[in-house]
Order: structure tokens, then C-alpha cells, then sequence
């Protein structure tokens, strides 16, 4: 894709470009990392995935069958294998943009692929991004529910409490997110593989005692239940789909971890353990259909309840702080790519780049879920709503990782297709399902993703609108500086720099600063930022200076989608290009722009107030590119558009 002027985002480790794992750290480090990280949402489904596929296939007062539990268990068991383990573990988890993964740097390397602008991969990207959202407000609140609601299972009468459990520990969970997560974060995988064997052990117990339950291994129960259910078995896949969300997890953290530590944990420990579990579960209820209640916790002796809960909701809360801070980091990077106005951004750690809290962000998922929460109440109700976003993330995914095996892996068209095909018809397949609960709460998902879709567009349509409309007013950079060379203007001591989006073009605020203050400092810098489709630009490449006369120069500075922009610090590499930079001596001149609606902007009047909305919510430069204040100097215009 084409290169986007101004924009940060971060990882936790730099990658090795190689999707293999990143550098510095030992592989069993890795793997038990990315269990906590990688795996909490999915590995947390078990909650309350089979519980709504049997109800799904049985419907809400019908009587459960060994056909309907074993047509479900195969359902499950092969979702995961075919759309998490061949998929996700096995292809597209080759398909990294420098060693990292996620919707928007797959969209980057689609594009860079492609070899051109697309808009069609724009749009994907977009649309990919908007959908994570809704599945961030979702995740949260259904995961911390069902587990709470284990206590009614273990004491009745804490029914009552479940719901204001749940507000406090969501509304804690938010709240805390400004600390940081470096303090606690190591727990994260020890924490859910102690889960994973909690509830490995608890299915085994069950197979032992039903072993009949593991015929539902064969696919041909997951072929017969769909061919002989009609519409209830296109509804059960609806359901069934609620076992593997959270595989886009795997592909998103890519850069965090690497491949082969994600690749291990799941071969090895995640997918045993919840193939045990939910085979302990259809075990269970072919033993007491009446355990369809909650066939997860009644897997467990009654001394175990409590504990369980306790363990289950520590394991969801660690679910959702990943979903949390995966929407911090997809963030960053949608402003980095010119998609979103700039964002106020903290950084909670010293020495870990991806530990960051974005204030805005935090406070509205957590109005979304504390509203999910009182809106629908129960997990089961939950459960209506959530599969649509993930499943629209999965089939954008799919699609855009197909230009990425054709053009990049230059494999034939043909091939590739043979490839993919199957696992979009299976991801549409699974869309059409989810998409049949939209009355019920599926909207939710629709809603927020439709929302955030218009936002992203509307911005990005907006700025480069603005930005032709400027281009056209501004005069070139060449002809200005050979005029102020040839003419006496009084200079005063130290150096300026002045932003721009155009090198070719003389800066709005050096314009203004002449004609205002009459005078130049006797070194100036036009300093342009461009965002790579790239995760990271390495040192060397950073900063690129040619002068343009004695006293002007000009200055690029690259960044990388993933990385944050610290101007002072990339001007210190300047450096060994033979300019020394001294910020004591250094003043930085900024552009503030005051919109103001056009009836002519090129947009429908509606979107042109809703870009202007936007300009005004965005967070200051200054604290953006992590200038000092005290080195700033802004000068205001007024544009329309």
C-alpha cells in the first residue's frame, strides 16, 4: 500500500522477521507465554460452547440425545481441527509481515504484495479491524459471566450475586489497565496452563466412565448430524462456532511469540486438553442428560466446585486483558496507518514497547461491556450475540492471506485457490449461521463493527481530501528557499524544525512564521514522517537528510506500523548523517489546523461533520511525537473542507 504521512503502535518484542520467535528470549519462555496470552479465549469456551450447541441442536425444551450430543462433539472437534490447527496453525500463521500477524499487518501485506494501492484490500483491512472491536466488547462479558456463573452451580443461593460479581470484577479489571500489566503478566501462562490441565483432568475422568463417547471422533457424526438436521443443524453450527472463537488470537500475536512457540503450545497442550474436555462433557451428558444445565462445572465433584470458579474466572479475566490489550495494539496501528485520528497513548512500561493504555479506548469497551452485561444478562444470552465478529474477521482474513499465497508466495492462481476456497466456503458457512442470530444480539456486533467501518473511512477519505485541498494552496519548498537565500532576512540564533506531510512543499507553518515574525533561525529542517507498510523500520533506515541550500535541509524519518513516533530520539541518529542535533537549541514549529465544514468538500455533508469531529478529538502532536512542550511552538489556520 502507498506509504501514509504522521502517524505509533508497539509489540512487546521485536520480531525476527521470520515468523520463527523473537530474539532474546528461550523458546519455553515463548510457549508458556503464549499460552496465557494466545490461548485464554479460546481456551475458556469450554465454558459454555457445548452447553449452547446441545440446546442449539435439542432445542431449548427438548430432550437430549446421544445423537445430538455426538453429532455436536464432532462438529467441535473438527471445527478446530480444520479452521484452527490446518488453518490458522499451519498457513496462516506463515503468511507474517516481518515476523508479525493480525488483520491490519496481513492487509499491509497484502497490499505490498498486490505491488499497488487496492482499495478492495483497504476496505478488508477496515472491515477486519471494525469487527475486533465488537469481539472485544463481547469476549469479556460472556467469559467472566459463565465463569461466575459457576457459582450457582456450586451454591444456589448466590444467584442473586452473579451479575453484580460480574459488574466488579469488569469494571476492576478496566480499571486497572492504567498500571499496567508488566507486574502480573507473568502469571498469564502459568496461570492458564494450570487450567488446561484442570479441565484435561476433569474430561478424563468422565471418558473413562463413558468411553463410547469417543466415537464422535469420526467425522461422518459431524457429516450425518448436518445432513439430517435441516435448519437446526445450520443453527447448531451457529453454536458450534463458539469453540473456536478466539483462533484469530493465534494469528494476531504472531510477533509476540513467534510460530513455533504458538505451533507447540497448541499441538501439544491446548488443543489435547480441550478436545479432552468437551469429550468429558458429551460423556457427562450422554451419562445424565440432565446435566445439560452447565455440563462444564458438573464435571467436577462437588469439593471442587468452588475452587473451579475461582480458577475459571481468573482464567477469563486473563481472557479478556488479552482481547483488552490486543484492542490497544490494533489501535495503534490503525492511526499509525492513517485510519484513525491520533489517540492519547501512555506507555506503562520502561523497558516492554507494547505495554501501552490508550484512556479513551479503555472506558468505551468497558461502557460496552458493562452494557452487554446488563442488556443480556446470562451467558446463554450472551452467546447470540457473539460469533458474528469473528467469523467476518475470519472470512477477511482468509481472503486477503489468498493475495499473500498468490502473489507473495508466487504460488499459480489456481493452487492457491484449491487452498483457500474450502476454508472461506467453511468461513461463510459459518458466517451465514451466526448471521441468523442477529435479532437475537448479533446485531451488537453488526452495529459496532458498521460504526467503526464509517469512522475509519470517513477519516481516512477526510485527511486525504484535506490533504489535496492544502497541497493545492502551499507553494514549492525549491523555489521559496531560493528566494529567502537571495533576499537579506534577519536570522536569529538556533535551529527550527517545521512538520509537513509534503517535502516537495513549503510547510503552513513556515509560511505563517514569515509572514508573521519576519525572520529565520539560521538552520532550518523541513521534517517529514512517513509510516511503512512494514511492522518496523531498523535503525539505519530510520532517517534519510538532504540539504537543500546552507541553511535548509530537509529530513525524512520512517516508522514502521507497529512503532511509536519519538521524534527527539530519531533526530538524535541524524547524527551520523553530519547534523548535530540539540534539542536544547532547537525550536519545533506545528500546524494547528481549525476545521470547518464545506458544503463543496467532496464528502456528504453528514461525513464532512463527522470528519471535523474527529479532527477535534485527536490528541495533541506534541505529546504524540513525545516532543517537549517547552520546545513547541504552534501557529493556528483555518481550513474548510
Amino acid at each position: 500500500m502507498a506509504t501514509t504521512h504522521y502517524g505509533p503502535a508497539g509489540a512487546v518484542v521485536p520480531a525476527t522477521g521470520n515468523g520463527t520467535h523473537p530474539p532474546g528470549q528461550s523458546f519455553w519462555a515463548l510457549t508458556l507465554g503464549c499460552i496465557g496470552v494466545v490461548y485464554g479465549d479460546i481456551g475458556t469456551s469450554p465454558l459454555y460452547a457445548v452447553r449452547e450447541a446441545v440446546i442449539a441442536a435439542v432445542g431449548a425444551n427438548g430432550e437430549v440425545t446421544s445423537g445430538a450430543v455426538l453429532g455436536v462433539l464432532s462438529l467441535i472437534i473438527w471445527s478446530l481441527l480444520i479452521v484452527v490447527t490446518a488453518k490458522y496453525v499451519f498457513i496462516l500463521l506463515r503468511a507474517d509481515n516481518k515476523g508479525e500477524g493480525g488483520t491490519l499487518s496481513l492487509m499491509a501485506l497484502a497490499q505490498r504484495a498486490l505491488g499497488r494501492p487496492s482499495g478492495l484490500i483497504l476496505l478488508l483491512g477496515i472491515t477486519g479491524a471494525a469487527l475486533f472491536y465488537g469481539d472485544a466488547m463481547i469476549t469479556p462479558a460472556i467469559s467472566v459471566l459463565s465463569a461466575v456463573e459457576g457459582i450457582k452451580v456450586a451454591t444456589p443461593a448466590f444467584d442473586h450475586y452473579i451479575l453484580p460479581l460480574t459488574v466488579v470484577i469488569l469494571a476492576g479489571l478496566f480499571a486497572v489497565q492504567s498500571r499496567g500489566t508488566a507486574a502480573v503478566s507473568v502469571f498469564f501462562g502459568p496461570v492458564t496452563a494450570i487450567w488446561f490441565l484442570a479441565i484435561a483432568a476433569a474430561g478424563i475422568a468422565h471418558i473413562v466412565r463413558v468411553p463410547s463417547v469417543l466415537v464422535a471422533f469420526s467425522p461422518t457424526y459431524a457429516v450425518g448430524f448436518m445432513l439430517h438436521h435441516g435448519m437446526i443443524g445450520f443453527v447448531t453450527l451457529g453454536a458450534v462456532f463458539l469453540a473456536v472463537t478466539g483462533a484469530e488470537a493465534l494469528y494476531a500475536d504472531l510477533g509476540h511469540f513467534g510460530r513455533k512457540p504458538i505451533q507447540f503450545a497448541w499441538l501439544v497442550l491446548v488443543f489435547p486438553a480441550l478436545a479432552i474436555n468437551y469429550f468429558g462433557q458429551g460423556a457427562l451428558l450422554l451419562d445424565n442428560p440432565k446435566a445439560i444445565e452447565n455440563p462444564f462445572f458438573l464435571l467436577y465433584p462437588e469439593w471442587a466446585l468452588l475452587p473451579m470458579v475461582v480458577l475459571a474466572t481468573v482464567a477469563t479475566v486473563i481472557a479478556s486483558q488479552a482481547v483488552i490489550t490486543g484492542a490497544y495494539s490494533l489501535t495503534q496501528q490503525a492511526i499509525q496507518l492513517g485510519l484513525l485520528p491520533r489517540l492519547h497513548i501512555l506507555h506503562t512500561s520502561a523497558s516492554l514497547v507494547g505495554q501501552i493504555y490508550i484512556p479513551r479506548v479503555n472506558w468505551l469497551l468497558l461502557a460496552g461491556v458493562l452494557l452487554l452485561v446488563g442488556l443480556f444478562r446470562s451467558s446463554s444470552a450472551l452467546a447470540s450475540a457473539y460469533g458474528i465478529a469473528v467469523t467476518g474477521t475470519m472470512v477477511v482474513t482468509t481472503i486477503m492471506a489468498f493475495v499473500v499465497i498468490w502473489r507473495m508466495w508466487g504460488w499459480n492462481p489456481f493452487a492457491a485457490a484449491a487452498l483457500i476456497v474450502p476454508f472461506v466456503f467453511l468461513d461463510i458457512t459459518f458466517l451465514a449461521a451466526n448471521l441468523l442470530k442477529v435479532a437475537e444480539g448479533g446485531w451488537i456486533s453488526l452495529f459496532v463493527g458498521g460504526m467503526l467501518i464509517i469512522v475509519m473511512v470517513t477519516w481516512r477519505r477526510g485527511a486525504r481530501l484535506l490533504f489535496e485541498k492544502t497541497r493545492k494552496q502551499e507553494v514549492s519548498l525549491i523555489d521559496l528557499v531560493k528566494n529567502l537565500e537571495k533576499k537579506p532576512i534577519h536570522r536569529v540564533p538556533g535551529t527550527a524544525i517545521f512538520f509537513t506531510s509534503d517535502p516537495e512543499s513549503a510547510p503552513t507553518a513556515l509560511l505563517h512564521s514569515l509572514k508573521h515574525y519576519k525572520v529565520l533561525h539560521e538552520e532550518n529542517v523541513i521534517l517529514t514522517l512517513v509510516t511503512d507498510e512494514l511492522p518496523r523500520v531498523c535503525a539505519d533506515e530510520r532517517v534519510t537528510m538532504d540539504y537543500i541550500s546552507k541553511t535548509f535541509a530537509r529530513i525524512t524519518i520512517r516508522y514502521g506500523f507497529m512503532e511509536n513516533p519519538n521524534v527527539p530520539r530519531a533526530l538524535s541518529l541524524a547524527k551520523k548523517l553530519g547534523w548535530n542535533f540539540d534539542i536544547m537549541k532547537t525550536s519545533f514549529f506545528l500546524s494547528r489546523r481549525t476545521l470547518k465544514p464545506s458544503p463543496h468538500s467532496g464528502m456528504p455533508h453528514w461525513q464532512d461533520h463527522l470528519f471535523v469531529g474527529l479532527a477535534r478529538t485527536a490528541n495533541d502532536a506534541t505529546a504524540y511525537f513525545q516532543i517537549p512542550s517547552e520546545r513547541v511552538v504552534e501557529i493556528g489556520t483555518q481550513v474548510t473542507v
